[in-house]
């Protein structure tokens, strides 16, 4: 009787909370509409909108995370929020923290090569090692590509599970429950594009395979100019070095700026998904801390 006496009033506690939201969940609100507008009206990927988005991802989970620390939050989570469900944003987390590492590891891969193939061609003399170094380069983006594959296989079963949980209603409505889960969505679609643009399926690349490699032949534009326009860096690179392996004409200069577009574009993309990251670890944390104690 003192065991069901203690839920009871433990739940009357939680129902009694607040009903006015608290002014984070507000801000955030604001912030998963600013990112769905922006997913609405985007026409095509460029590295400087990821960058963007991944800000816009790690604000967002921030506002989360600042809500998990409330103590009426962690109260009613760890009362109130079902074993099932509590799993679900348990493992929900651990795969978005997966897919960033395996983020990283791909731009941090990609960063290693290009810098060599940079290196080399840069040097005198080299003529002979460059085509070694094109070749080494394509063959690590061919299996950075499966490996970006297998973490889109992940990321659609992540998915998967998401949507048939989002529809069985057998939860009670926290409101705490669907914040989480809105950022888990968006965050799942941001990186599902973001993993899309480093790979670059062979559907769009044929797309854009000979008007890219057009583009190459005329003089190099300013980088910003390039990033904002929708190109895809990783792209360029693929195709010039494509058809300097084909003795095919190409500007030494041009290349080198497609190069340094590349280099940059790849730090840019480090930053923003390392801070999303660390952010991602965060708010695994604070879910492990709730649900643990």
């Amino acid at each position: 009787m003192e065991t069901v006496s203690t839920k009871s009033s433990l739940h009357i506690r939680c129902n009694s909370l607040p009903s006015a939201p608290h002014p984070l969940v507000s801000q955030f609100q604001e912030h998963l509409q600013r990112l769905k507008d922006s997913e609405a009206t985007s026409t095509s990927l460029s590295s400087s909108s990821i960058s963007q988005k991944l800000i816009g991802l790690q604000d967002l989970h921030n506002y989360a995370d600042k809500l998990l620390q409330l103590p009426t939050t962690q109260q009613v989570l760890a009362v109130e929020c079902s074993e099932k469900w509590a799993d679900e944003l348990l493992e929900g987390s651990l795969g978005l923290v997966d897919i960033c590492s395996t983020a990283q590891d791909c731009l941090l891969q990609a960063k290693e090569n290009i810098h060599v193939v940079h290196s080399v061609i840069r040097r005198k003399g080299a003529d002979n090692e460059f085509p070694v170094e094109c070749g080494k380069y394509l063959a690590s983006r061919k299996k950075m590509k499966k490996e970006i594959q297998k973490a889109l296989g992940n990321l659609k079963g992540i998915k998967n599970d998401s949507m048939v949980s989002s529809s069985n209603k057998d939860h009670e409505a926290l409101p705490i429950l669907d914040i989480l889960k809105e950022a888990e969505a968006v965050t799942m679609r941001l990186l599902e594009s973001f993993l899309l643009f480093v790979s670059d399926p062979k559907g769009q690349s044929k797309q854009r395979k000979w008007s890219i490699i057009s583009k190459l032949m005329q003089p190099a534009r300013v980088s910003c100019d390039s990033r904002e326009s929708g190109t895809n860096e990783f792209v360029k690179v693929d195709a010039a070095l494509q058809s300097l392996v084909s003795h095919k004409p190409l500007s030494v200069e041009n290349f080198l700026s497609h190069v340094e577009n590349l280099e940059n574009c790849i730090e840019d993309l480090e930053v923003g998904v390392e801070q999303l990251s660390r952010q991602l670890i965060r708010t695994r944390v604070s879910l492990l801390n709730i649900f643990t104690h």
